[in-house]
């Protein structure tokens, strides 16, 4: 189908139409552009358009905006939460269902009890489709079984409803029988309404058109089941580099020669616009030892410290020494070089002493922050000794000028928790301005396949495309098809020389 073709398709007045399309091939594009036109036909109601990821809500946002008072733009998991918490009690569920919610990583529990919510009571489904009466779900190979259904339940009391989707896509369903019964829901959602496809490379017509047939090939590889070929002639724009990896553990460490090292070091100093891909969180934290952090982690939208934190900080209040423990920890997950036996354990020291020895030099800086603790252990203490620790790292003072501030969001975050009445508030309020914010990553910064769903970038690197990375599973295969359909302009992919991916072939 052409694109006009499509266009025209969800601009019918059938109740369902799934459209379905690699990425880089316009979904975000129609998407936006069909709510933007529907949006000015509505009498009542608004558009919503649910997303999976922060990063996708904000392109949303971009290209929505002359009719951002018709649009609304919510991730899936903030709608049905906002739904719960408005029937929080038939839901057995407290008033607070964010905060709840994200503390326990347990917005599966909302999207099951609200389905069943939506699916039962007609009346509330009604509503909400009263509301809504369009809908536009972003991505949609990556909801739950639960959240389709409860979807499905808005569509079914009245809401029109268009799907965008991508299967190679489908990452959010984890190893195992995820993927497989995310893939069967979306090809029986295929079936329900009117079908179309998109299938123009957008995303390298500017750029490098060569590059976006190469990675439209390579998915049509993976998705068969078939290895990527890296022999012969590559096309413009990819590069492929071969390197071994020395560390001690090379699941997670990465370790190179110089010589290996030197054409990724080029690559990140001359790039503009650079974006740095790997396979899990462990490898992004070495990661930003390897690139001797002058390039920042993107952090997305989530802040799982920040809501540990706030747990220990809620949950210990009064307590010095568990208070001290959860700043402690804090710091550990969001810094680098405060390490317990230079730092961590003379701060537990002076919080027991209760700081009564005069001391001078690093030591004194480390009893000035257990001081706060101690006369202050509760979350307001703890900014207040994050903003502390943030000084004596920013002056370089003796003893804290190797010390770094990995994930500045988080870290910032926490100390802004101290201006409200409770740790909670603070999250709470925190996270709702995150939500209606639309945050971008930095020039160049470093992160997982993960959390790059929704970003495209000039220059991408994936590393290492190793076998314990990149095995040859369902889930593998699309992960690794998700890192290559970032790059716009240039793709460098560093192989694993003793232990490649069998991803690839040569």
């Amino acid at each position: 189908m052409t694109d006009e073709d499509v266009f025209s398709l969800l601009c019918s007045d059938q109740g369902l139409v799934v459209i379905e399309a690699p990425a880089g091939c316009g979904k975000t594009y129609q998407g936006a552009r069909y709510a933007s036109k529907v949006a000015r036909t509505l009498s009542a109601g608004r558009v919503l358009i649910l997303t999976h990821t922060h990063a996708a809500r904000s392109v949303f946002a971009d290209r929505t905006r002359s009719e951002s008072n018709r649009v609304e733009i919510r991730t899936i998991d903030s709608f049905l939460t906002e739904i719960a918490a408005m029937y929080h009690r038939a839901l057995d569920l407290p008033a607070d269902v964010g905060s709840w919610a994200r503390e326990r990583n347990a917005y599966d529990v909302v999207a099951a009890r609200c389905r069943r919510l939506l699916e039962r009571a007609l009346s509330v489904s009604k509503a909400a489709a009263g509301q809504y009466p369009i809908i536009v779900c972003d991505e949609h190979q990556d909801a739950s079984a639960d959240q389709h259904a409860a979807v499905m339940a808005l569509h079914n009391a009245g809401a029109m409803i268009r799907f965008f989707g991508d299967p190679m896509q489908i990452i959010y369903g984890g190893t195992g029988n995820g993927t497989r019964l995310a893939l069967e829901r979306w090809r029986q959602l295929t079936t329900l309404g009117g079908f179309g496809q998109l299938t123009a490379p957008h995303r390298w017509k500017e750029g490098s058109p060569e590059l976006g047939k190469w990675i439209l090939d390579a998915r049509d590889a993976l998705s068969n089941g078939r290895a990527i070929s890296l022999a012969g002639a590559l096309p413009r724009g990819l590069t492929v580099l071969h390197a071994s990896n020395s560390a001690s553990n090379v699941r997670k460490a990465l370790a190179m020669s110089r010589e290996d090292r030197r054409p990724i070091s080029d690559l990140a100093t001359g790039s503009r616009q650079l974006l740095v891909l790997t396979s899990g969180n462990d490898r992004v934290d070495h990661l930003n030892a390897f690139f001797y952090r002058s390039m920042r982690i993107w952090e997305g939208h989530t802040r799982d410290a920040l809501s540990v934190l706030v747990g220990s900080a809620e949950r210990y209040r009064g307590s010095a020494a568990d208070i001290t423990d959860a700043f402690l920890n804090f710091v550990g997950g969001t810094c680098t070089g405060f390490t317990a036996s230079t730092h961590g354990q003379r701060v537990r020291k002076e919080v027991e002493d209760k700081c009564v020895r005069p001391t001078r030099g690093m030591p004194a800086d480390l009893q000035a922050l257990s001081r706060i603790l101690l006369e202050r252990p509760d979350h307001q203490g703890i900014s207040l000794a994050l903003s502390h620790l943030k000084g004596l790292i920013a002056n370089k003072t003796a003893g804290f000028a190797t010390i770094s501030i990995d994930l500045k969001s988080e870290f910032h975050d926490a100390i802004k928790i101290g201006g409200f009445g409770s740790a909670q508030e603070g999250l709470a309020e925190i996270t709702r301005r995150r939500t209606f914010s639309h945050p971008q990553p930095p020039q160049k910064c470093i992160s997982t396949v993960h959390k790059s769903k929704g970003l495209e970038c000039e220059n991408v690197v994936v590393l290492m495309c190793d076998k314990s990375s990149f095995s040859n599973t369902e889930y593998k295969r699309r992960l690794m098809y998700v890192g290559l359909s970032r790059a716009k302009k240039s793709l460098t992919l560093v192989v694993c020389r003793e232990n490649p991916t069998p991803l690839f072939s040569f």
